[in-house]
């Protein structure tokens, strides 16, 4: 495994510069596999659910604009106990030490895009709120492939129409970018897309 202390400067680094980065060495493999194990378990035991628009009460499933389905990784919960979690509290501490972010708490949840699946353009940022701060995808296929699709694609934070850049779903790959600045998407996938997705938060969760 890399020196952690190393990717997250390498991280924070690009995201100070460009508002996103990215990283294939950050997280090792075997990490990447046993959280791929966890959410296949999870789904074949009916643990996941349609994923929603809004919040709260007020969230509702629109499957034509997010078409993935969902387990939050709950706090105290068997899968909250897997490495990547004290890494990502290292890497939330690491942001604190750089930027007044005042980062507080943090937020997971698996997720599964069925083939043809993907979720329109949108911000990380519920109505009337700005908790989450630094948006997370860890990719946990092992393997993908350019006809796979399901590509995140990210736009200009000033000129949403504007593609910046599209990032395939690699296995092990890490994308971190500022929540409530840059449009993202999830385009339609050709097979079954796995991820691990999540926020860094200024409130206590």
């Amino acid at each position: 495994m890399t020196d952690s202390s190393e990717d997250f400067n390498d991280l924070i680094q690009l995201l100070n510069q460009q508002g996103w980065a990215t990283s294939d060495t950050a997280i090792p493999r075997a990490w990447q596999a046993s959280l791929l194990a966890q959410s296949q378990d999870l789904w074949a035991t009916k643990c996941f659910q349609a994923g929603e628009i809004g919040l709260g009460t007020a969230g509702h499933e629109q499957p034509e604009v997010r078409g993935d389905w969902i387990h939050w990784v709950e706090s105290g919960s068997s899968q909250a106990d897997h490495p990547f979690f004290a890494w990502m509290a290292r890497f939330r501490d690491a942001l604190n030490q750089r930027f007044p972010l005042e980062l507080r708490s943090q937020e997971f949840h698996f997720a599964r895009y069925a083939e043809g699946k993907g979720y329109q353009k949108h911000i990380d940022q519920h109505r009337g709120t700005d908790h989450r701060k630094v948006s997370i995808v860890l990719y946990l296929n092992p393997q993908w492939e350019a006809a796979d699709g399901g590509e995140l694609c990210l736009y200009q934070p000033y000129h949403p129409e504007v593609e910046m850049q599209r990032i395939a779903p690699m296995g092990a790959r890490l994308v971190v970018f500022v929540s409530g600045m840059i449009p993202h998407a999830v385009l339609p996938c050709r097979r079954t897309r796995w991820s691990l997705a999540g926020w860094l938060r200024t409130d206590e969760r």
